[in-house]
């Protein structure tokens, strides 16, 4: 459903994403895991079509993101770290917004925003001009516009930050349902105790690579899983940004 294969994407003399392959089958919840710099965003805006790689293709439901990009886009949700509304429009209005981009026509809109003004529990501020929602609110519009053309793969970068416990497991419930549904979810997290919660597979990634991948129980072995994963990216130091970049993420 979700197809990396052997992407690179260097800023500069920094190599940030190397020969990176991963597949994300349908079915599947895929944990996402590394230290801040490995390359996990940097892949994840290759993956929506935001960055090109220099080398190697990603493949949204069969899409090439690059050549099919507007058809992989309909496919697919993308969550990212910080949930980005328009100051003045209210939560409705970027509903509304984000359905007339995905093309629903009104019915439909109308029944999917129903569902999700009760998932999210919305009603009390979907009115208000998002200026004044907090971190929470904001992330709980942002997911439920995600989801109103029920994508076939979704993407989530940090989804539960600003959370509180009740809609952190309506949050971990929805990506459960969308990959039982036949769908595919890539989950970047540093929410260990999360990720085997949820995730069917982990992959850990660092300096650009990734150097592990399977399910929790056997990244981990006879170790919790945050041992292993400290293990696993252990480094004196990490590489220098190249010059006029970023740190990467």
């Amino acid at each position: 459903m979700l197809s990396i294969r052997g992407v690179t994407k260097r800023f500069g003399t920094l190599t940030a994403v190397d020969d990176l392959s991963l597949e994300v089958p349908a079915g599947t919840v895929h944990a996402f895991l590394g230290p801040n710099g490995a390359g996990k965003t940097t892949t994840i805006r290759m993956c929506t079509g935001l960055l090109q790689p220099d080398a190697g293709r990603v493949t949204i439901a069969g899409f090439d993101v690059v050549r099919d990009g507007v058809a992989a886009r309909q496919a697919l949700a993308y969550v990212p770290d910080e949930p980005y509304l328009y100051d003045r429009l209210t939560g409705r209005e970027f509903l509304d917004f984000t359905a007339r981009i995905y093309g629903l026509d009104r019915k439909t809109y109308e029944t999917r925003l129903g569902e999700v003004r009760e998932r999210f529990s919305l009603d009390s501020f979907l009115d208000h001009l998002s200026d004044g929602y907090s971190h929470g609110m904001r992330q709980r519009v942002v997911l439920a516009a995600a989801v109103l053309h029920k994508p076939k793969v979704m993407i989530v970068d940090e989804p539960l930050v600003g959370l509180d416990p009740k809609h952190i497991r309506i949050v971990l419930s929805l990506l459960r349902e969308i990959a039982d549904g036949g769908g595919a979810v890539l989950m970047s997290t540093h929410s260990l105790s999360t990720v085997e919660g949820v995730s069917d597979a982990v992959s850990v990634m660092d300096h650009g690579r990734i150097v592990a991948c399977g399910s929790a129980a056997a990244i981990k072995g006879d170790r919790d899983l945050e041992s292993t994963f400290m293990a696993l990216t252990a480094d004196d130091a990490d590489p220098p940004p190249a010059a006029g970049e970023g740190p990467r993420r």
